[in-house]
Formats: C-alpha cells, sequence, structure tokens
C-alpha cells in the first residue's frame, strides 16, 4: 500500500520551474533514499511536500492516504500525520526541551515523563538536556538527536527528512538512524530521507532509492548500488548510464 502519491507534479519558485512531472510514490512502511546535488530540487520537493509557503504548484496532484491534500495547508497536513525535519533545527530561546518533548506526546509541562518516554529520551542522551532552551547551545548532533526525538513522539504516518545526516557525528548518526529504521518498522510508517551520503545507509534499511536530477527523477531499486555509482562516476554519468525501472517508486 502507498502512503504517498505524486502525479504529474510540477512546482515553481520565484517563477522559475524546479520540478518537472514527477511520478512517485512511496510505499507504508518502508524508508525511502533521496539522493541529489545541490540545486536539484530535493528541498523543494520536501517543502512542496508538506506545504510550506514559497513553492508554487504549477501542475499535478498529491495524495496522503488517498486523500488529495495538494491544495491543504500545513496545519491541515500535519494533523493527518506528515512531519518534516530541516537541516538546520532552530534555536528557541524560551522554550525547555523538556516542555517541548512533553507538548509532542500531547502532555501538560506538570505531566511526568513515562517510563518507557524517559528511556527513549536517556537513549537519545539528551536527559541532561531537558532543563536548556531547545537546541541553545547545543552541538550539530545534539540538535539533530533533539529533532528526531521531537518527530518520533509525535507519531507521524510519514517522515520528511531533509538531510538528517548533515552536520552531527558518527555516534549521533547511528543513533539517529537506527531511532529511524525502528520507528518505522514498529509503526507501519513511511520516510523519506534525502542525503549526500552513504553512511546512513549502513543503519537504515531503505528498500528503494532515487536521484534526484535537474528537476527529475532518475529512479532505481537499491540505495546502495546507487550511492556506490555516484561515487564512481558523479551524477550526471550515473544517470546517462542507467535505464529506468517502474520497480520500486513507479516512474512512469
Amino acid at each position: 500500500m502507498d502512503t504517498l502519491e505524486v502525479h504529474n507534479l510540477s512546482v515553481k519558485v520565484e517563477d522559475k520551474l524546479i520540478l518537472k512531472d514527477l511520478n512517485f510514490s512511496l510505499k507504508e512502511g518502508a524508508s525511502h533514499i533521496l539522493f541529489g546535488p545541490n540545486g536539484s530540487g530535493k528541498t523543494t520537493l520536501i517543502g512542496t511536500l508538506m506545504g510550506l509557503p514559497g513553492y508554487e504548484v504549477v501542475s499535478g496532484k498529491i495524495l496522503f492516504d488517498g486523500v488529495d491534500i495538494t491544495e491543504k495547508s500545513i496545519d491541515e497536513r500535519a494533523k493527518m500525520g506528515m512531519i518534516v525535519s530541516f537541516q538546520n533545527p532552530p534555536e528557541i530561546t524560551g522554550v525547555k526541551l523538556g516542555d517541548l518533548l512533553k507538548l509532542c506526546l500531547g502532555k501538560t509541562a506538570s505531566d511526568e515523563f513515562s517510563p518507557e518516554e524517559s528511556a527513549q529520551i536517556e537513549e537519545f542522551r539528551l536527559t541532561n538536556f531537558l532543563h536548556r532552551d531547545v537546541n541553545l547551545g547545543f552541538s550539530g548532533g545534539e540538535r539533530k538527536r533533539s529533532e528526531i526525538l521531537q518527530l518520533i513522539f509525535l507519531k507521524p504516518k510519514l517522515l520528511l527528512l531533509d538531510e538528517p545526516d548533515s552536520g552531527v557525528d558518527v555516534e549521533s548518526l547511528r543513533m539517529i538512524a537506527i531511532a529511524i529504521q525502528k520507528y518505522v518498522e514498529k509503526t507501519g510508517s513511511s520516510a523519506l530521507l534525502i542525503t549526500h551520503k552513504g553512511d546512513i545507509l549502513d543503519y537504515i534499511k531503505a528498500l528503494y532509492g532515487c536521484i534526484l536530477l535537474k528537476g527529475q527523477f532518475h529512479c532505481f531499486k537499491d540505495p546502495l548500488r546507487i550511492y556506490e555509482e555516484i561515487k564512481k562516476l558523479g551524477y550526471e554519468e550515473c544517470v546517462a548510464c542507467r535505464i529506468r525501472t517502474r520497480e520500486g517508486w513507479k516512474v512512469e
């Protein structure tokens, strides 16, 4: 079953056409990896799927759980179970991380974390950060660990992750990736991860991968194979020497 379907999607940013007639689907209970060079349209795709301002859908439609969400607001998409992470999580002065995590769980500030929730916080090595302002003075890895835990506590059906491996140390990368994989497997949710690196594939058991180049998809089944070809040939040559397949992302 497909969690997300995109049909003939074209998107403009400031009157420039960035995405051109994209067709793909994300399978339920699976992680999908999206590769692509800077400027290829990856962040535009994530922003468009989430309904962020500044991305104009020129044509096509987006279906989430079979519902057309092309015209729905960010809030409506979030309530349906879509969530997005950013490359650089912002600092939030005056808001304690513990209170934010409780909000994600639907708790009040006076509520206590359950033993299971406390164990997850400890697993992310964030127990000592609960009384600190969100991301204030956090390292890159600490910010990403904090953000991914927030997303998991929100219990989304679809995670849209814009370079979760950017600016993180090896230990944080392992921690984040394993948590994402466990969440997808446990809940049957889906995840779309943008990455420039292949290290995250050591921990994410992604079945499907894709290259986004010049606003168009070039798709293959195996993300590890894609990454190896990119390292050897570069994006342009990798795309040029491979035949598109309908398998996995259902590219038309």
